[in-house]
């Protein structure tokens, strides 16, 4: 057993199916029961459940008939069609699946040793960041000797109603499986980075150029191992699982099998005046009920195809569940996507290889404004950075960042009428450059990115930042929620992700010695401009310096210009209030750099806080002198050192 692997409800599967087969009995689970509290929590069967053993329901049962396919499965009586549907696209990769139903070959039924047999089975799921190891029993629910939720299209195959049974226990029971994500199952099968795109507000049916970038992005996701759903949202007048005129489900979750680029034959490239058609595959957890509309199963498209390229996609002609259609139609039926990115972190790859940190967090409740971390979002402007916080770097002139921010499961608090997740997001702030404690006001920092908002398990984000520090806030949508939740956090490079929990320097031995900060300093450097020429070309590569005390932060480089933007943020605590803040600007130089000007600021609370102007001036002895230029800032000063 991997110490990486967390037991749930600390049964350790080697141990218990030791003990049964010393003991010549099969295995029954005490901690989730055959019995209907392990069915529903509201209501009672509308007919007597009972518990059966494969070996009941057929001759010769098997965990695997022929391997493992999206084929395998039918979704039976309960509303979890969203988890039949993510079983089928967890079917298609065997490196994933291995995960989720771990040395499967042994726990495969053995018939030249059917004593070696206990009745009892594990799966692993990614549980909150953990990799969760979940003992069944093989007692599964029946009615008239057939599973009553989700099977096999072969009799005698189980392991899909056995992973359905482990994730039922995860939850609390099997009601608790009725309605939900297919992207959360996912995720909880793979650890994968869950994004929900929505069809209709993406206006991906009207505009073409998305269109083909969606399909690229997917058909990316999908050759590098993610796993992708879709469905129907209902209008209002509509219901769910009730069927369009062409043969689709509202309200149902499908599986996408495969995405293709169709290439067509001479024949075909004057009918439909293109050389490839964008080709998607869904399937319906239902296992029938198909699309009928262009390129489905007995179309007449079909039939300009070759066989060979037939063959080559997979062709079936039978009512399975499985169709084909163009991704145009794809757009223009379907509403929503969930698109789970198996992120790849190792660097022995040929595809990119991210940087991951991840963090776990909390929102809890403080009446103490500076020990409280439940603020609410960003319209609740007194309370919103009395959130968790988390500062991060972007070391590159600009990098694409991937964040995903998930809730705890709620699905346990099901029973309690709670349910429901949480409306959740966060926001991305570049701040100062060198900021070491906590946000108390916002004055000089930019708000670069803000996340949906919406109850959904988890909240994704991708963006391209450019390079600089950042403080990522996430939050509920109200304040004074108390839930957990984990951060992740995807960069080209490491972008040491850390909490910040300190709310100013603090108070040492050695502070007490030599000094503790009096007042804080928040410095937005904008622009300089009028600089005196540095080459040829008549420009310069300008920089600015900022000193104080003994710190200093240094700008990027501006290429080339006299008339340079910075917009670069420093913070200081500064011991000796008497001393200006030191702004100097600086020509970048091969050999050596040069001096441009500077300007001195006194940063004292009573200063200007608007946007002001400087004159340059030398240094040393011409410290008084005026020099080509000037540099527009803003400062904030206060002897309150949790004021900014």
């Amino acid at each position: 057993m991997s110490s990486s692997v967390q037991l749930f409800r600390n049964q350790k599967y080697q141990e218990l199916k030791g003990q049964c087969i010393d003991q010549r009995r099969l295995f029954e689970d005490p901690e989730f029961p055959a019995s209907d509290e392990s069915l529903f929590y509201t209501r009672a069967p509308p007919r007597k459940v009972e518990w059966k053993r494969p070996k009941e329901l057929c001759e010769d049962p098997h965990l695997f008939v022929n391997g493992i396919s999206s084929h395998d499965l039918h979704q039976g009586t309960l509303g979890n069609c969203w988890f039949v549907a993510a079983c089928s696209c967890l079917a298609l990769q065997e490196t994933l699946w291995q995960k989720v139903i771990p040395d499967f070959k042994e726990q495969e039924w053995d018939p030249k040793k059917p004593e070696k047999y206990a009745g009892i089975f594990r799966f692993r799921f990614w549980c909150f960041g953990e990799w969760t190891e979940v003992v069944v029993d093989d007692l599964l629910p029946t009615m008239d000797g057939k599973l009553i939720y989700c099977h096999s299209n072969v009799q005698n195959e189980f392991w899909s109603a056995l992973l359905e049974k482990a994730y039922a226990k995860l939850a609390g029971s099997y009601e608790a499986l009725d309605g939900g994500s297919a992207a959360d199952a996912i995720v909880d099968f793979t650890g994968a980075v869950a994004e929900s795109v929505d069809l209709i507000q993406g206006k991906y049916k009207d505009i073409i150029s998305e269109q083909m970038k969606l399909f690229e992005d997917l058909l990316k996701v999908h050759k590098r191992g993610g796993l992708i759903s879709c469905s129907i949202t209902a209008s209002s007048g509509s219901a769910n699982e009730t069927e369009t005129e062409m043969g689709l489900i509202i309200g149902h979750a499908y599986s996408v099998t495969a995405i293709r680029k169709l290439r067509l034959g001479e024949r075909l490239i004057l009918s439909f005046k293109a050389e490839k058609l964008f080709m998607i595959r869904l399937r319906n957890p239902w296992g029938k009920r198909e699309w009928n509309g262009a390129w489905s199963d007995n179309s007449e498209e079909w039939k300009k195809v070759n066989s060979s390229e037939r063959k080559r996609l997979g062709l079936t002609v039978e009512n399975d569940g499985e169709f084909w259609m163009t991704f145009e139609d794809w757009c223009k039926n379907f509403t929503d996507v969930d698109i789970c990115r198996i992120v790849n972190t190792s660097y022995f790859s040929i595809h990119k290889t991210w940087e991951k940190k991840m963090m776990h967090g909390a929102w809890t409740k403080n009446s103490e404004p500076l020990l409280n971390r439940s603020g609410g979002c960003f319209d609740n402007r007194e309370t919103f950075l009395q959130n968790p916080q988390y500062i991060f770097d972007v070391k590159k002139t600009e990098d694409k960042v991937l964040v995903s921010l998930q809730q705890e499961d709620r699905r346990r608090y099901k029973k309690e009428g709670k349910g429901e997740s949480i409306p959740i997001g966060f926001e991305i702030l570049k701040v100062e450059d060198n900021r070491s404690y906590r946000l108390h006001k916002l004055t000089v920092q930019e708000r670069v990115a803000t996340s949906m908002y919406i109850n959904t398990r988890t909240v994704f984000l991708k963006r391209v930042l450019k390079q600089g520090r950042y403080v990522l806030i996430p939050t509920t949508y109200h304040p004074g929620i108390i839930t957990k939740f984990i951060l992740r956090l995807f960069t080209d490079v490491p972008s040491k992700l850390r909490e910040l929990k300190a709310d100013k320097p603090e108070m040492t031995c050695w502070s007490r010695l030599c000094g503790y900060p009096r007042r804080v300093t928040q410095i937005k450097i904008h622009s300089a401009e009028g600089l005196q020429k540095q080459d040829r070309s008549g420009g310069a590569d300008p920089y600015v310096l900022i000193k104080c005390e003994n710190q200093q932060v240094r700008s990027a480089v501006q290429q080339d210009t006299t008339s340079a933007v910075f917009d670069t943020q420093v913070i200081f605590y500064r011991k000796n209030i008497d001393s200006p803040i030191v702004v100097q600007v600086w020509n970048s130089n091969v050999l050596c750099d040069q001096f441009l000007g500077q300007a001195l600021l006194a940063a004292s609370p009573g200063d200007p806080r608007e946007e002001q102007t400087l004159q340059l001036r030398g240094r040393g002895r011409r410290e008084a002198d005026e020099v080509p230029g000037c540099i527009t800032v803003k400062v904030f000063s206060s002897d309150d050192l949790v004021e900014l």
